[in-house]
């Protein structure tokens, strides 16, 4: 009978050592998952603060691309009207020479007219090139601030939802874990 009262009680303290290592594996299983959640949660919240870094970006190149068009205009502006004035003040005299009563001169005179028309042509299609690159540039600054702003916009409700689930994963974690989460204060308001 002691045998028996002695093989029932070591069979009993097995059955419950192995449940006690049951519930401390199973716990750890648990932790071990929630760990994982905790990091997907957390690549989750990277990833969108990646993409607010490339919508930021986008719009601070966007602003730089805006402030170099508008001197770039500016510059191709001044360049026409100082091409204008250069060429009304050469087109002057040899309007004058054109009506000379000395025919080589009038000759010559219509030469150097035409001349001075064809270079005012090539300045002016220069000047009109620069000026349209600058308004390009415009446009692709426009265009880059809209797409950050979008993007930011965007961003913005996966960020909140995905800083919900980091912070429920890591109330999660830290009850499973048995660590006091930090305590938040309160401030009152006056």
């Amino acid at each position: 009978m002691k045998l028996k009262s002695l093989v029932f009680v070591m069979f009993l303290f097995s059955v419950v050592s192995v449940m006690g290592q049951s519930a401390a594996d199973k716990k750890a299983a648990e932790i071990k998952k929630l760990e994982g959640a905790l990091k997907t949660a957390q690549a989750k919240v990277d990833a969108i603060e990646k993409k607010n870094a490339v919508a930021d970006s986008l719009i601070d190149a966007g602003s730089n691309f805006l402030a170099e068009a508008k001197v770039e205009i500016k510059a191709a502006t001044q360049q026409r009207k100082a091409l204008d004035k250069e060429y009304a003040a050469s087109k002057k005299p040899l309007n004058k020479l054109i009506g000379s009563k000395d025919k080589s001169i009038a000759t010559q005179a219509k030469a150097d007219l035409k001349a001075l028309d064809v270079q005012y042509k090539a300045d002016v299609k220069a000047s009109d090139n620069a000026g349209k690159a600058a308004v390009k540039k415009l446009t692709t600054g426009d265009a880059n601030i809209a797409k950050g702003k979008a993007a930011l916009k965007s961003n913005d409700a996966a960020m909140k939802s995905a800083m919900t689930a980091l912070d429920l994963a890591q109330s999660k974690y830290d009850t499973a874990a048995g660590v006091e989460p930090p305590a938040k204060d309160k401030k009152k308001k006056k």
